[in-house]
C-alpha cells in the first residue's frame, strides 16, 4: 500500500517543529523522532521554549509536553533549560502571558534557546513551537520569528483530519515566504476513522515539498 508507515528516519541537525494547529501531535511526533535517534545511537534532546498550560508541582510550574520531550531525550537538561517560559493557562501564549503580567519577547526567547544550543551539543535537537505557525508572542512578534532568528529548517506536523490539506499547504507556504527551508512533513494519523485518509495523504504528498513521513 502506497501510504504505509515506514520506519522513521534517524534525523541529524537542529529543526523547528510546528503544526497545522494545536493538539495535532507535535510533541508526540517529536518524541518519536527523538526515540528513533536514540535507537540509532545518536545524542538528542528537545526544547519547548514556550509552553502554555502548566501545573504546579513541588519543583515549580511544569508542562506535560516539555516533560515528555525530556523523557524522550538522551541528553538530560534542567527543566528550566527545556522550557524557559512556562505559562499557567492552556491558552494562546501571548494571552496567557498578559494574564500573568508578563511580556514574552523574541529577543529573550532567542537568547534562551541560543544559550541551550551553545551549552549542549547533540546530533539531533528539536525545538517545538506552540500551536501553529502564526502564533503571537506579543502585540508585535510571532513565535515563527524564533525559527527565523535561528535560521532553522522547519518540520510540519499535520494532524490528519478534515481540513488538514488547506491548513498544511497554507502553513508550508507561510514557512517558505518567511525565508525558511521546509524540511518535511510528518503526517499524524491519530484519527483512525478519518474519511478518505489515504486520498488525503496522497494529496499532501503530491503538494508539499521536502520529505514526507506517516506516523
Amino acid at each position: 500500500m502506497e501510504n504505509q508507515k515506514p520506519l522513521l528516519p534517524a534525523l541529524k541537525g537542529i529543526f523547528f517543529v510546528t503544526g497545522t494547529d494545536t493538539e495535532v501531535g507535535k510533541t508526540w511526533v517529536s518524541c518519536r523522532l527523538l526515540e528513533r535517534a536514540r535507537e540509532a545511537g545518536l545524542s538528542c534532546y528537545g526544547l519547548k521554549p514556550v509552553a502554555a498550560g502548566c501545573e504546579q508541582t513541588g519543583e515549580g510550574w511544569r508542562n506535560d509536553d516539555a516533560l515528555q520531550l525530556m523523557a524522550a531525550s538522551s541528553v538530560k537538561l534542567p527543566y528550566e533549560t527545556v522550557n524557559p517560559v512556562a505559562l499557567k493557562a492552556p491558552i494562546a501564549p501571548h494571552i496567557a502571558a498578559q494574564q500573568e503580567g508578563r511580556v514574552i519577547t523574541l529577543a529573550r526567547l532567542a537568547g534562551y534557546v541560543r544559550g541551550a544550543l551553545n551549552a549542549h551539543k547533540a546530533d539531533l535537537i528539536l525545538i517545538e513551537g506552540a500551536g501553529g505557525w502564526r502564533v503571537p508572542l506579543n502585540d508585535r512578534e510571532m513565535l515563527a520569528g524564533l525559527a527565523r532568528e535561528l535560521e532553522l529548517p522547519v518540520i510540519q506536523v499535520v494532524g490528519m483530519k478534515l481540513g488538514c490539506i488547506n491548513h498544511a499547504l497554507l502553513t508550508a507556504e507561510a514557512i517558505e515566504k518567511d525565508g525558511l527551508r521546509y524540511a518535511g512533513t510528518m503526517a499524524n494519523t491519530f484519527d483512525g476513522n478519518m474519511a478518505v485518509q489515504e486520498e488525503n495523504l496522497l494529496t499532501l504528498r503530491q503538494h508539499l515539498p521536502g520529505a514526507f513521513a506517516i506516523v
